[in-house]
Parts: C-alpha cells; sequence; structure tokens
C-alpha cells in the first residue's frame, strides 16, 4: 500500500496523536502485516476509540441481562433495542449522549444529538413517536451554565420540534461537577410492524452500496476521537468536530428511508453517526461477512478536494448507507429523487471481509473489516479500579450531626425553589409535547409519559431516570435505584416496566476510581434488571467526562425504560382529585436524610451515605401498588423521590390546586420525615368509600403503609400548622428557574 499523495508518513508519534497506545499501533501493524497509511490509521484510531469500540467497558456490558421473553433483538445486533408490544407492533428505542460536542457548541450539539438518535430508530423502519432526554448541568448562577443550558434546550426543541417528533418527557440535574462538562442524553422511540424491520448487515456480493441524505463535508472529522478524551481549556479548539444538523432534511430522508423500505429492494441499512462511512461500511461488512469496495470520489461532498480520510470519516448529519438487491436500484433512486435526495452508489458488496477504499481509481485504503469492530480485531481492556478515597469522608457521616431546622417552613420554602426540585416549565415549555402523534398521547400529569399506540389500546409508558447524587455516594445502589425509581414511575403510571436502554456517563477510564464506580455501577444496574425482569436491550457508553478544574462528573447512568399499558384507559395520574380523600403512604419513612436535596443544598452538606434502599422491598412496594390500580382503589399514585415526601405530596397537589392535611411520624425526625429521600415509598389517594377494600388489599401483600391525611381544598396543613395556600406554593416553584434565567 503506498502513502496517498500529500499525507504523512505514519509513525507511532502521529498514532498517539490520533490517540492509540503504543500497543494499539503494534497490534494494527501486525493485523495489517505493514505499516498503515495515514487514512488507514486514521480509520483504526477512530474505530478503536473508547467512542466507537468501547474496548474498557464491554467486559462490563457483558454481564447485563440481554435476554427476555419480549425482546426481538439481543443488546448490540441492531441500532436500537426492539422490544414485542403485541397486536402485531414492536418498539424500536435507545438512549445516546451528545456530551463532548454540547459542551463547546451546545445548540448544535444538542440538536445532532437528537437528529442522530431519531436516525437510529427509522434506520431499522420503525417511525420515531416520542423523545426523551436527560440533562446536567453546572451552577446554574454562573453565566457559562446558562449559556450552555439555552443553547442545549433551544437545540432540543428547535430540532424535534420541526422534525415533528414529540419531546414527552425527560430530567434536569443541576451540579457544581458539570460546570465544565455538561451531559446530554438523548432517547428516541418508535413503532414498527413486526417484521417489516431493516437491519444494518451487508449481503450479496455485487449488491449496491448506496449513499443517501445530506451532502458530506468537513463537519465532525474525529468526532468520536473528541468523544474519547478529557475536555480541557483547549477543547474549543476542536470546534470542527461538532456537526451541524438540518432537521427540515432529516424529516425527508425519514419519508423517503420508511417508503424505500416498502419497496423490498432494501438489504441492510445503517445510519451515519459517529465515524460517518467508516462506521457504517465496517460494521455492516463485519456483521454480514462480506466485503465491500468503495469509490469515495463518487460519495457527493459540500466542499472541493476533500482527502479521503476526511470523507471516510466525516460526521455530517442526515445521511444513511443502503445495500440494495442489485437490479432494483432505481426503485430507490426514484424514491430519493422525488424528496429531492442525494441517492448515489459509491460501491459494491463483495465476497470475503475486507474493506477497499479507492480515490479516483487508487486505492487509498484497503482494511479487514472484522478488525475495525468489537468483538472482532478491536482490543478489550479491563481497567485497574479501586474504591475513592472519598468513601471514607461519607462513612464519617452522622445524621445526628445536622441540627433540626427551627423553622420548617422556611426549610421547606428554600426546597422546592432548588433548580433540581422547581418545575421546569421555563425547559419543557420551548419543547412541543404533541406534535406528530395528536390525540395518541396523554398530557395529563403522570410520573411517566404515556403514549397511546393508534389503533389499538395499547400504550407505551416512558421514562428516564438516574440520581447522580446517589451513584457519587454509592455506585452500585445508586444505579440499581435509577432502574427501580423508572420502574416504579411506570408502576405508577399503570404500566407494566418491560426492558431498559442505558447512557452510561464516567468520567475517564483509566482513573482507578472512576472505573471502580462504573464497574459497582454496572453490578448494580444488573441486579435490579434481573429483578424487574427488564433487560438491557443496547444503549451507550461515554466514558471521559472529566475536566482539569472540576474532575470527573459524578457517576451518571441514565436509564432509559419502556413498559406497556394494555389499556390507555388504564393509565394512572399523579395528582390528587378530590377534597376529602385519604392520602397514604406505601412503604416506610425512617431517619435518612443521605444524598437528599435537603442534605446537599440547605445544609450543605457534600458527602453523605446514599439513601435507604433494599431492592425487595421496593419490589413488594411496586407489585402491590400496581395491584391497587388494576383493582381500581386508588386515585392517584406519585412516587416519593427527589425532596422527598413534601416534595411529593406538593406536587400532587398542585396539578389541580388541591391541598393537603398530614401528620407526621412522631417517632421520626420531622426534617426526615418531609425531606429524606428514603427510597420504596410512594403516595397514593383514595376515596373513602374505597378505604376498606384498599385496607384489605394492603394487608394480604408484605408491605408496610400509613394513612398521612387527607386532601384539602387548597391549604397545606402540616402537623395542625397551615403553611398557606396552594396557590402560594405553586408560585414559588413554577417561577424559580425561569427567574434565574432571566437574570
Amino acid at each position: 500500500m503506498s502513502i496517498v499523495a500529500n499525507e504523512p508518513e505514519v509513525s507511532l508519534d502521529i498514532a498517539r496523536d490520533l490517540g492509540l497506545l503504543k500497543e494499539e499501533y503494534e497490534l494494527i501493524k501486525t493485523i495489517m502485516g505493514r505499516n498503515p497509511n495515514f487514512t488507514e490509521i486514521s480509520i483504526y484510531a477512530v474505530m478503536w476509540s473508547e467512542h466507537c469500540s468501547y474496548k474498557n467497558s464491554i467486559k462490563w456490558l457483558k454481564t447485563l441481562p440481554r435476554e427476555g421473553s419480549g425482546l426481538l433483538a439481543k443488546a448490540g445486533e441492531e441500532n436500537a433495542g426492539l422490544i414485542d408490544i403485541g397486536n402485531g407492533w414492536a418498539c424500536a428505542f435507545k438512549i445516546e449522549s451528545h456530551n463532548h460536542p454540547s459542551a463547546i457548541e451546545p445548540y448544535q450539539g444538542a440538536a445532532t444529538g437528537v437528529g442522530g438518535i431519531h436516525r437510529d430508530i427509522f434506520t431499522m423502519g420503525a417511525r420515531p413517536i416520542a423523545a426523551l432526554n436527560s440533562l446536567r448541568f453546572g451552577d446554574i448562577t454562573q453565566e457559562k451554565t446558562k449559556h450552555l443550558l439555552r443553547g442545549v434546550v433551544k437545540g432540543i426543541g428547535d430540532y424535534g420540534n420541526a422534525f415533528g417528533v414529540a419531546t414527552v418527557g425527560g430530567e434536569v440535574f443541576f451540579d457544581a461537577c458539570y460546570n465544565t462538562n455538561p451531559l446530554v442524553n438523548a432517547m428516541s422511540v418508535g413503532i414498527v410492524r413486526i417484521g417489516e424491520t431493516v437491519s444494518a448487515i451487508a449481503l450479496g456480493a455485487g449488491n449496491p452500496v448506496i449513499i443517501v441524505g445530506s451532502a458530506t463535508g468537513k463537519d465532525g472529522i474525529h468526532g468520536a476521537s473528541f468523544a474519547s478524551q478529557d475536555i480541557t481549556e483547549d477543547s474549543h479548539e476542536d470546534l470542527p468536530s461538532v456537526q451541524v444538523g438540518d432537521p427540515f432534511q432529516e424529516k425527508l430522508l425519514l419519508e423517503a428511508t420508511l417508503e424505500a423500505i416498502k419497496t423490498g429492494a432494501i438489504v441492510g441499512m445503517q445510519d451515519m453517526g459517529a465515524a460517518g462511512i467508516i462506521c457504517s461500511t465496517s460494521e455492516m461488512s463485519a456483521k454480514g461477512k462480506h466485503g465491500m469496495d468503495v469509490w469515495l470520489d463518487k460519495v457527493p461532498t459540500r466542499q472541493q478536494n476533500m482527502k479521503p480520510f476526511e470523507i471516510l470519516l466525516s460526521e455530517s448529519q442526515e445521511r444513511m448507507l443502503l445495500i440494495v438487491e442489485k437490479g432494483r436500484e432505481q426503485e430507490v433512486y426514484d424514491i430519493y429523487e422525488k424528496w429531492d435526495l442525494h441517492c448515489v452508489q459509491i460501491g459494491e458488496v463483495t465476497k470475503g471481509d475486507h474493506l477497499t477504499y479507492f480515490m479516483n481509481q487508487e486505492i487509498v485504503a484497503s482494511v479487514n473489516a472484522d478488525s475495525l469492530v468489537l468483538g472482532g480485531g478491536a482490543p478489550v481492556y479491563e481497567r485497574e479500579y479501586h474504591a475513592p478515597a472519598y468513601l471514607s469522608r461519607i462513612s464519617e457521616f452522622s445524621i445526628a450531626s445536622i441540627p433540626e431546622p427551627d423553622n420548617l417552613k422556611d426549610a421547606a420554602l428554600k426546597l422546592v425553589q432548588l433548580p433540581n426540585i422547581a418545575s421546569k416549565k421555563w425547559i419543557f415549555e420551548q419543547y412541543d409535547s404533541m406534535v406528530g402523534i395528536g390525540n395518541t398521547s396523554s398530557n395529563a400529569a403522570s410520573d411517566a409519559a404515556i403514549i397511546r399506540i393508534s389503533g389499538t389500546r395499547k400504550a407505551l409508558a416512558l421514562k428516564v431516570d438516574c440520581n447522580s447524587r446517589y451513584l457519587f455516594a454509592d455506585p452500585k445502589k445508586g444505579a440499581a435505584i435509577a432502574v427501580s425509581e423508572s420502574a416504579r414511575n411506570i408502576i405508577c403510571s399503570g404500566g407494566r416496566p418491560v426492558a431498559i436502554t442505558n447512557c452510561l456517563n464516567f468520567g475517564n477510564p483509566y482513573n482507578p476510581e472512576v472505573y471502580w464506580q462504573f464497574v459497582n455501577a454496572i453490578q448494580g444496574m444488573g441486579e435490579a434488571c434481573r429483578m424487574f425482569d427488564t433487560p438491557v436491550t443496547g444503549g451507550n457508553v461515554s466514558f471521559y467526562n472529566q475536566s482539569t478544574d472540576d474532575g470527573p462528573v459524578f457517576p451518571t447512568p441514565t436509564i432509559g425504560m419502556v413498559g406497556i399499558l394494555e389499556d390507555f384507559d388504564e393509565r394512572m395520574t399523579l395528582y390528587f382529585k378530590n377534597p376529602g380523600d385519604l392520602i397514604y403512604l406505601i412503604g416506610e419513612s425512617s431517619n435518612d436524610l443521605g444524598s437528599s436535596e435537603y442534605l446537599s443544598n440547605i445544609c450543605g452538606i457534600t458527602y453523605s451515605p446514599a439513601p435507604h434502599f433494599d431492592l425487595q422491598e421496593e419490589y413488594n412496594v411496586q407489585q402491590a401498588v400496581r395491584s391497587l390500580i388494576e383493582m381500581k382503589l386508588i386515585q392517584s399514585a406519585h412516587d416519593c423521590s427527589d425532596g422527598g415526601l413534601f416534595v411529593t405530596l406538593l406536587e400532587s397537589a398542585m396539578v389541580d390546586n388541591c391541598g393537603f392535611d398530614i401528620s407526621s411520624d412522631e417517632s421520626l425526625r420531622k426534617d426526615a420525615f418531609l425531606f429524606g429521600e428514603r427510597q420504596s415509598r410512594i403516595v397514593v389517594s383514595v376515596s373513602k368509600d374505597k378505604q376498606d377494600d384498599f385496607i384489605e388489599q394492603l394487608l394480604s401483600g408484605d408491605v408496610e403503609f400509613s394513612m398521612l391525611g387527607e386532601v384539602t381544598d387548597s391549604e397545606i396543613i402540616i402537623d395542625q400548622e397551615n403553611w398557606g395556600e396552594i396557590s402560594t406554593w405553586k408560585k414559588y416553584f413554577d417561577e424559580a428557574i425561569g427567574i434565574e434565567m432571566k437574570q
């Protein structure tokens, strides 16, 4: 293989500059039997980057439960997870990160994250019907945080609204550890008829390889490598690594692609996301045990004189790679031409396992497809790990050292205005929650988003969740809580949890303390998924979320969960309905303030244990509430989580402007009773005429429960003390973040 004109001769220094280790460079030379040229070493550098190869995580990912009765595709087999939801329908769903690009250019970083995850869904033949997101930002009083927040939220809203897919749920969390490195995780959910999906595979020697969608530019080159390194003060110089999105082009691509699939001429299809053409060609070839000849000079480009490695590695958005049945190309050309999209043959499938790339009839790269991908020749590592030193400070915590507040009402007022507790109305009002799905969605307040499957009585229950502070305190317990709370939210909405996707956001895997967090989080996630029978369908690993100034972010393994409601009309809402209804707590309270918002941001305690959690207790509570909903014995159900019992009651009351009159447990500290975040608790409301049946049903199970009080017209009364009108509390809750962002 000769050196391509104007490309440097490859050396160890160049390999290192591209992010490869010395031993990886030597392995590449062994695989190839020679020294690679610059295009080839660039290919290996991006495909063996952490972002593409999962070389530091795959050993542990394989320990997660990845099989279940409802799964139609195993984890990693396709672009997204696929589950059977009945009536001949399947649900495709996935969550991914776009953290580093969003830290540098928040608008485009977030927008292209949304576009990329939607392409993963419709590449499989599914129509996206809902989007969710999970966001992490730094100190909201800082101007940089406000800039990042505004850009990310606008990017998500503009892309999703224009593309025509409703944003139906999400979460936002603020902490100083995210000051430099925000987290932007986007989830897409789509539906497809079983049997009408398309696989990401290359088959059939002689079949044409076709690129469709936008032209290829220099945006996003080495984007996967950029995502596989720490954020530094010089990261702004990597701005060309951030892609530029066009939601209107993606809408055309969606409609054209779904129409092309119906012809039956498509053999295989894959989105061009991270690493662009090289990733799509290598992964499809490796999966199909075929090779390809690819003619890079045929690729439609936006700029003249693009080099071979630039064309191969570009992450320009709104592009797909198709394998089409030979002789049926014209059917596909006609469809994409109708939608005014590029549709150009750039190669053909070959026998064997080799990828050969040409530029003006000259071979510019020749590589083995299998050597590039996970499970083939890509390296797999198990990093050193040990418990973080900060855990000793957590073990020293004693609740006895925390004085109880003189005025609980004042403490509660501060609590409801904290950025992590207060209404995110300023954010979600920028998202269209109904576009594209009309009356198939329910905007009635519930713990999970509920989306009806058109033409059936079934519905999907969707949720994203993770409390990063819990994971900082105890990664194993915190990850189990993240899975459990997602399931709890789906149960409280009337659904049955089915499966998860995950987005695993951590710091540098070469840091033994970070890797310990990762390993323990995987173990906790696996235990909880087995308990709830929610296998992992796939997802995303995002390492290197740290900076010189802030260190690693809190471990943040975001859970995206999908559940099923057999009947849309059986959904459960979270809010109180009628004054006089009784308020019960399912689950047990205790003297626990660990890692709560109250302890962290009102008391200023940084190091404390994760809240009390027992997986079996959690399962029992969820099953008890599921039975209550099925038997129509409760009026509302809302899980107790961030902010504790008081915030749960407040959120249950504000929707219909009700109040509540409750009495605290005299055996507990009042701040722990009201503000502690002990897990496995759900607040329900019960009409008085069903109280006896309600109690009888709970006594037949294995859960603790207690009556808290009753729903009032509008006043909040705690231990016979009047805390004022619900309208006053709602005003503070609704306006806190909006006012901060306007300053």
